[in-house]
């Protein structure tokens, strides 16, 4: 089919009058066919019907090809060819499709959703033609491919020298049941200001023996130059810190720290004592940032003598980015790089997580 002037103008007579889903999925359906027909036009040289010396091939009918497309299900015609074969590079391309209806497949059975409930899932999404138990399980098989490539690349190709450690707890399927895993993961930041998520695993619990497994592991995959590891104050991730980075400094996430703060002070005086500790950090240079921290624990030692406390026993845990370039100081103070990233990291991140449960 050749997508010709009178299909355009039907289709746009019909979006003038109000047409619904059917009109945009028709309008997808007439330009994926005409980009399959130029291709196929490409490859044997020549258009339907035409004598040219340039012909190397002829068509031979056509096949049936459902595609699950944001739009609905598409109806396109693959060309065959008397010699040789013909598949669409468009249709190739696609796979992001693909893939992006994969990952609600692999998630919702990470999940514990059962086959029958996914195969309703993706019927829900718009894909017509539903998914097979068998499918399913093909699709999961995926995820100890990736995870093990993932796992296993090395981190030798630039030095990371801000490295944060961060941990959430998840449901996944284990032995047939689904229960609740530590996922810990690590990401690292090179002196360019990339970012690059280093790996993750998976535990029963996050103790010291095993963040310190896990930490020996990057190592053992090339991680090198690490100066500072920015992580919240968990004893076994702080002490499996000083075994595996020896000479690294450790900074106290500061939004991990104030949410241990704002629990020993009453709601009605939260915002206050909040405000004061933030200005801390909204100094000049770290002689002004030293001294502010002294002026905020002296200010607060009458009323609220436990914070006061908290804020001398952290000083050096919690001041420790000072050491560091002052343009760094606003991404590696806290975690939350790691837990404020951008829409497309956001959905990466969830991808490992979900990947290091299934492979677990």
């Amino acid at each position: 089919m050749t997508l010709i002037q009178s299909d355009v103008l039907n289709l746009l007579d019909a979006i003038r009058a109000g047409g619904d889903i059917d009109i945009i999925r028709r309008g997808v359906e007439l330009v994926l066919q005409a980009l399959i027909e130029a291709e196929v036009t490409e490859t044997i040289g020549a258009t339907r019907y035409e004598r040219s010396e340039t012909r190397t091939n002829q068509r031979n009918g056509s096949r049936d090809r459902l595609l699950t497309t944001k739009a609905g299900d598409v109806e396109l015609k693959i060309p065959k060819l008397r010699r040789g074969s013909f598949f669409p590079s468009i249709l190739e391309r696609r796979r992001r499709i693909d893939r992006a209806l994969f990952a609600v497949v692999m998630e919702a059975y990470v999940h514990g959703v059962s086959t029958r409930k996914v195969d309703d899932l993706v019927g829900a999404l718009g894909a017509g033609t539903g998914i097979s138990k068998s499918e399913v399980s093909r699709i999961c098989a995926g995820l100890d491919e990736e995870m093990a490539a993932f796992r296993d690349r090395t981190l030798a190709h630039v030095e990371f020298p801000y490295v944060f450690c961060d941990a959430t707890y998840l449901k996944g399927r284990v032995g047939g049941q689904v229960v609740s895993r530590a996922v810990v993961v690590a990401t690292g930041v090179a002196m360019t200001g990339e970012r690059e998520v280093l790996g993750c695993a998976v535990g029963d619990t996050e103790d010291e023996a095993f963040w310190s497994e896990f930490l020996r592991s990057l190592r053992s995959r090339g991680l090198a130059g690490v100066r500072l590891v920015i992580s919240d104050h968990h004893l076994g991730l702080k002490a499996a810190i000083a075994k595996v980075f020896v000479g690294a400094a450790w900074q106290r996430c500061r939004v991990h720290f104030m949410r241990n703060v704002l629990s020993r002070v009453p709601k009605a005086s939260a915002e206050m004592v909040a405000a004061a500790v933030r200005t801390v950090f909204a100094q000049p240079d770290a002689g002004h940032v030293r001294s502010q921290l002294a002026e905020v624990t002296t200010m607060l030692a009458p009323q609220f003598p436990d914070v006061a406390g908290m804020l001398a026993d952290a000083a050096e845990d919690l001041l420790a980015f000072t050491g560091f370039p002052q343009a760094h100081w606003r991404k590696i103070w806290s975690t939350n790089p790691v837990r404020h990233e951008a829409p497309h990291d956001r959905v990466e991140m969830k991808g490992l997580h979900l990947l290091a449960v299934a492979a677990a």
